[in-house]
């Protein structure tokens, strides 16, 4: 989104505009192996080794996945992705375009998305966040995560560097 040529009509003004008249983003399963190459271009603007298009299309292929995507106005604008195994499952990824961040949406989200793993008979979720990722570790807390592990040195950051991953674990 731009800013409007107009000096005098703030962002702010903008953006209220385009939300009035953009419907409210709503959450739908992923199961089309079609959308790989979107899941892609999503993840790619959130980690440092992103996820090629065609590994979003083998998981997406496989009975054992459960994924979500957040759309507004027919556009991908966010996804997650579980990996399940008896009544465990595993958070493998959650994405949110850049523009929706910090506006709540992933917790929306998330709360389908733990839902539906909850319909679906799952009892306990497990996943790994960088330690660092202070609004990720705020989003999961609230969902009822906690800490049970660390692993040193586990992410490749976009320097080189090493980040810490926390294992984190919630029952449903």
């Amino acid at each position: 989104m731009t800013r409007p040529a107009f000096p005098f009509w703030p962002l702010d003004w903008w953006t209220a505009w385009w939300d009035a008249f953009t419907p409210p983003p709503h959450v739908l399963p992923l199961t089309d192996a079609g959308q790989a190459p979107a899941l892609a271009r999503l993840h790619a603007t959130a980690f440092a080794r992103p996820w090629d298009a065609h590994e979003f299309e083998r998981m997406l292929c496989e009975r054992a996945t459960l994924a979500h995507g957040l759309w507004r106005a027919g556009v991908l604008q966010g996804f997650v992705l579980s990996r399940l195994a008896a009544d465990e499952a595993e958070i493998l990824t959650v994405v949110l375009a850049p523009a929706l961040r910090g506006g709540g949406h992933s917790r929306m989200l998330l709360r389908e998305h733990l839902s539906r793993l909850a319909r679906a008979g799952i009892a306990r979720v497990h996943l790994e966040v960088d330690e660092g990722n202070a609004p990720a570790l705020k989003l999961y807390a609230r969902h009822g995560f906690r800490k049970i592990g660390e692993r040193t040195g586990y992410y490749l950051k976009a320097d080189g560097s090493r980040a810490t991953a926390l294992t984190m674990s919630a029952d449903l």
